[in-house]
């Protein structure tokens, strides 16, 4: 399934998801990561689906859901793994402008020393760069990068291509107790993100089941102390600690539309919920999901959710 959506974005309002890399090829083992573990880290760009296909698909997903009134704010490449080893994303991001809708990019930028990285990323129209830590002991425990990748050189690059980038640029740092919350890391990512200057300093915390289940939110003692002192150096920053809400779009197949989104996104049982009254379907689609062991139930930090059998 590689095209999900529109699903509610805190960032990007509605976003339709384009998975343009199949579970789970990716440069970082993120512990946090909802989509799972990464089985094997990878830094060579290849090509995966095809920019003919995925743009037949992106345009046939865009026409059903107008012709149902629904809007699209973005069309957002957030895929299985990490969007740049795609050798075609940028041919891709050519042949989806006709459609008139903006693009954003969530990258982890460790591949951004590439030029033809740094030439495809140019094309978003929105673009998010990972930033978890400045420290490479942290940064190796927090997002386990291949082992070629040396951080200073990705951050060295992260600052020199952000003065030739011209779309909106943000961060996104994701906050883990016991790992990057501490006093002296708040300060490191605060003057790291102070000399990049993006429009906004995004902070979450995982709110989904990660890859490593011992992976645990900060509490708000330590959230706010955090913010303190990041907000020293930062003036734009947003704290996503919360839930963005159940306002999924189905194209009329609620099946398919719930196994697209939860290969990528696990939902949470209200969302699903409320997308099956929406359309009027029975709870009995899902229980032949989980019966047929297409999605299965997991439960984080009290809230239940589902999950794609093939993440």
């Amino acid at each position: 399934m590689e095209i999900f959506g529109p699903i509610p974005s805190r960032r990007l309002g509605r976003s339709l998801g384009i998975n343009n890399i199949p579970p789970k090829s990716c440069s970082y083992y993120c512990t946090y990561c909802q989509v799972g573990p990464t089985e094997n880290t990878e830094i060579q760009l290849r090509h995966f689906y095809g920019s003919e296909y995925l743009v037949k698909q992106v345009t046939e997903k865009v026409q059903q859901l107008q012709k149902q009134g629904e809007t699209i704010d973005y069309l957002s490449f957030v895929p299985d793994g990490e969007p740049t080893l795609d050798a075609d994303l940028g041919t891709t991001i050519d042949q989806l402008r006709p459609l008139g809708i903006k693009i954003a990019i969530i990258t982890n930028a460790s591949l951004i020393e590439l030029p033809s990285v740094r030439e495809t990323l140019k094309k978003a129209d929105w673009l998010s760069i990972k930033i978890d830590s400045v420290n490479p002991k942290i940064w190796q425990r927090i997002n386990i990068p291949h082992s070629s990748l040396k951080l200073d050189n990705i951050l060295k690059n992260i600052l020199s291509f952000s003065t030739e980038y011209s779309g909106t640029l943000v961060s996104e740092t994701m906050l883990i107790k016991d790992r990057n919350v501490d006093e002296r890391s708040a300060y490191e990512i605060a003057d790291f993100i102070q000399q990049l200057n993006p429009k906004t300093a995004y902070f979450l915390i995982p709110t989904r089941p990660p890859a490593v289940s011992s992976i645990r939110p900060p509490d708000s003692k330590e959230l706010q102390q955090f913010y303190n002192i990041i907000s020293q150096k930062l003036t734009n920053i947003e704290y996503l600690t919360g839930y963005e809400g159940n306002l999924y779009s189905s194209t009329g197949n609620v099946a398919e539309d719930v196994l697209s989104i939860t290969a990528v996104h696990p939902m949470r049982e209200e969302a699903i919920r409320e997308l099956l009254e929406k359309h009027k379907v029975n709870w009995s689609v899902i229980e032949e999901l989980i019966n047929s062991d297409k999605i299965k139930l997991t439960e984080y930090q009290g809230n239940r959710f589902y999950t794609n059998n093939s993440i």
